[in-house]
């Protein structure tokens, strides 16, 4: 959990009412006095009085009433906290029939509903909705205010998001400030105000999106193709004379859903998990942290493979370290020590410069100067008190004044883009006086050091020559040999591998990354040949690849033999296994596997995970863990293949950031929402592969016409079955196998397979633990229904419930 959760629970100090008032209405006979509060009739939501952080800031406004840790979903005097003493406060109507909070003893009026009425025969209702109604008294379908027209940070399911035509009312969302104060923050949600049919996130001072949804299609937006699964909700857009507005609404009405903009500019939207008693984020938009403009404010640093994701630039200082705690980095960084600027000759200047390699460059102001090297371009900087940086390349010399924003950490290898490259930071002479003097500390035992190193240094030069004369005897004559064996993997030409395959002529198999082929390497002994067609990484980072998955050796891992890296050829040379992939055995209508061989199957890739994640040098993510990646030897031993989108992470870390990678139906939840990564989004795929070597049949496929009692989505059948318990697992198993089945590994299968695919990927278990209860090394209980996956199999059909 990041650390400002726990900031969050420490500096959030809630005292809203305990009472157990069940009433939803407001009159002016009935206010709503402090220490009290309205609850919904599904008890879902409350309106009330509550305090929070640690300035006695008191708010009125609307939470979730059934979620114990305090979450808002509405305020109405964001902007206005109150500070007096609360006991003489209540929210009541007044004689004009608008909602207000009232300061009873002098009458001071501190917050009001403004709405234009012409009745002052008004009460206020709490909805099921969490929508705060003003009406009629005598006309209930006659809506005077509602509290959805006026939303804060949260967009509640059936509330809209958008413009009323006849009124101009603009329906959009602003973030809190931080974490702890609800005051109006920096960043907006809503609808494109141009006219086109999206929504955009934005500066609340500027009109330039940093993120925008795509065009609505017809079924979501363009550029939120997984809106169309519809996870566990229903995206409705309207445009009409009168109205241009987006709403949602939820498949499951007992799911706790909240869709918020964060304090730190990201959309996000999270669902309450009663098992875990916390909230889940299963969406964010834009999914890294650093697309968010400024979000970590000037002169810092961006960097979505850390945590937190800002720091500061050498040279300055966090502004305000509480804010920082609480979420709210928009302040930046102050510089420690100020420039010398006491004249405007740059050969006086004392200032020096710090270079910051492979960033992306600063994206506010800056001009461009005439420079003919770098060191010119860092005197026209030194002659100019405003300037802070320069950069040189890309075709000249680049300037930026004052303040730097949107300073990003990137990829060495992405620095050829047009806005990455190396960012010179001007700063006082005194910041390197310490590294001077540590440098003229350490100067004598480098010299003594490097002369060891260099004797060293020789000696490898030398191992290095030998082992690449003897490679190339192995490769001379055009005949193509064995791989080295050992840790070692081949460098193979690509002329040999043309000729080992006969031109790339016997075709076993393709996928995303390109297509792989039957080949023979000169002693007889067939390989695979897989040329990555669609391959743009650079020789550096594919040779550094290739080199950390060619020293893994497992029984149910593919061995690496070789690969070719030639210009933009790239191919890799694996060991050939004769019965193809999974997929073959399970899913084609002749298939027949017996369940002994199945089981030895789901044992043997486990096996082959929990290798990869836990006894390698670095745990490797597989990261698309699918029956076609797992391929069977000829005696039908599991090997795992396929590692064009594995994750390497070192050691010292257990998640990391990354794109979405992997395929649909086997995609883990935080997938979706924009979190850093573990080795549980292969423990997810795993139970859904799982699930599908028990079933015998793709989890997403229409039900079979041979009698099954369960309907489209498999995974929440098979969990209702061991939820009821008794008799009904054999069921479950692949009906070709006519009840040729070890029940007890079924049943434990079933269990493995419903754990390894709930929703909290704590809840999950790590793949040694699934190696030894299928070993049957250790016990496993009933797993609970897996919430995400009902609601989205849930479409109306009673095939997906449980009773």
């Amino acid at each position: 959990m990041p650390l400002f959760h726990f900031l969050f629970t420490a500096l959030f100090s809630l005292h809203a009412a305990a009472s157990s008032a069940t009433t939803d209405t407001i009159s002016a006979a009935q206010p709503l006095v402090s220490g009290d509060k309205l609850v919904s009739p599904n008890g879902r939501y409350a309106l009330g009085f509550f305090e929070t952080g640690s300035e006695s800031n008191w708010y009125m406004g609307i939470w979730f009433n059934t979620v114990p840790k305090f979450t808002s979903a509405w305020v109405a005097n964001r902007d206005n906290p109150i500070k007096q003493n609360t006991t003489s406060l209540e929210l009541t109507i007044s004689h004009d029939g608008n909602l207000v909070i009232l300061d009873r003893p002098v009458n001071t009026i501190i917050w009001s509903s403004q709405a234009t009425i012409t009745t002052t025969d008004t009460i206020a209702v709490l909805l099921n909705s969490g929508n705060l109604i003003l009406q009629s008294s005598s006309n209930s379908s006659e809506i005077l205010w509602q509290s959805f027209d006026y939303p804060t940070d949260t967009f509640l399911p059936g509330a809209k998001l958008g413009w009323d035509k006849v009124t101009g009312l603009n329906r959009r969302l602003v973030s809190w400030k931080n974490l702890v104060d609800p005051a109006t923050g920096v960043y907006r949600e809503e609808l494109d105000p141009g006219g086109v049919d999206q929504y955009l996130l934005t500066r609340l001072n500027s009109s330039v999106p940093y993120w925008s949804s795509g065009a609505w299609n017809g079924k979501y937006f363009a550029l939120m193709p997984e809106m169309s699964s519809g996870y566990f909700v229903n995206f409705t857009f309207v445009a009409n004379d009168q109205e241009k507005y987006f709403m949602y609404a939820s498949y499951d009405e007992s799911m706790i859903i909240r869709n918020y903009l964060d304090a730190s500019g990201q959309a996000k939207t999270i669902v309450w998990l009663e098992s875990s008693q916390s909230w889940m984020m299963v969406f964010a938009q834009p999914k890294a942290h650093c697309d968010v403009h400024a979000a970590c404010g000037p002169s810092s640093i961006c960097n979505d493979n850390a945590l937190p994701s800002c720091s500061c630039m050498k040279g300055f200082a966090v502004r305000s370290p509480r804010d920082w705690e609480l979420d709210d980095r928009t302040g930046g960084c102050l510089r420690n020590t100020p420039l010398d600027c006491s004249n405007r000759s740059s050969t006086s200047s004392t200032d020096r410069f710090y270079s910051m390699t492979c960033v992306k460059l600063p994206q506010n102001d800056h001009s461009m100067q005439t420079a003919a090297s770098s060191g010119e371009c860092a005197q026209v900087c030194l002659s100019d008190c405003s300037c802070t940086a320069y950069s040189f390349g890309n075709g000249g010399c680049f300037i930026w004044h004052n303040e730097l924003l949107n300073t990003r950490q990137i990829q060495c290898s992405d620095t050829s883009s047009a806005d990455g490259g190396t960012l010179y930071l001007r700063l006082a002479a005194k910041e390197f006086l310490t590294q001077k003097a540590v440098r003229r500390g350490i100067i004598f035992g480098v010299i003594f050091g490097v002369s060891i190193a260099a004797l060293g240094l020789l000696a490898a030069v030398l191992i290095l020559l030998l082992h690449i004369w003897r490679n190339r005897r192995k490769f001379s004559g055009g005949t193509l040999n064995k791989g080295q064996g050992g840790n070692g993997i081949a460098t193979f030409r690509y002329v040999d591998l043309q000729r080992a395959t006969e031109s790339f002529s016997e075709k076993l198999g393709g996928g995303s990354f390109g297509c792989v082929f039957k080949g023979s390497l000169s002693d007889s002994t067939a390989i695979a040949v897989k040329r990555l067609d669609h391959a743009y990484q650079g020789e550096k980072q594919f040779r550094a690849e290739v080199s950390s998955i060619g020293i893994i050796h497992h029984i149910n891992l593919v061995r690496l033999i070789g690969f070719c890296c030639e210009g933009s050829r790239r191919l890799l040379v694996y060991e050939h296994m004769p019965n193809r992939s999974l997929d073959l055995h399970l899913f084609q209508s002749n298939a027949t596997m017996p369940w002994n061989t199945r089981y030895q199957i789901a044992l043997g890739v486990a096996r082959g995970l929990a290798y990869l994640h836990g006894s390698c040098q670095d745990c490797i993510i597989h990261c698309d863990i699918k029956p076609e990646n797992i391929l069977l030897d000829a005696s039908f031993a599991p090997k795992i293949a396929d590692f064009g989108m594995a994750k390497l992470l070192g050691r010292d870390f257990s998640r990391v950031l990354t794109t979405v990678r992997g395929t649909a139906g086997y995609l883990a939840p935080e997938w979706i929402s924009g979190v850093a990564i573990t080795t549980k989004v292969d423990v997810y795929s795993y139970g859904m592969v799982l699930m599908e070597i028990i079933s015998g049949r793709r989890n997403s496929s229409a039900p079979c016409s041979c009698g099954a009692d369960y309907g489209v989505y498999f995974p929440v059948h098979a969990a209702c079955k061991l939820l009821e318990g008794g008799p009904g697992i054999g069921s479950l198993v692949d009906r070709t196998l006519h009840g040729d089945v070890n029940l007890d590994e079924a049943e434990r299968a079933c269990k493995v397979a419903c754990w390894c695919i709930q929703d909290n990927e704590f809840d999950r278990p790590t793949m040694g633990e699934v190696v030894q209860i299928l070993e049957g090394q250790a016990e496993v209980s009933v797993p609970p229904m897996p919430r995400l996956l009902q609601a989205m199999s849930d479409t109306g059909s009673s095939h997906s419930k449980c009773s």
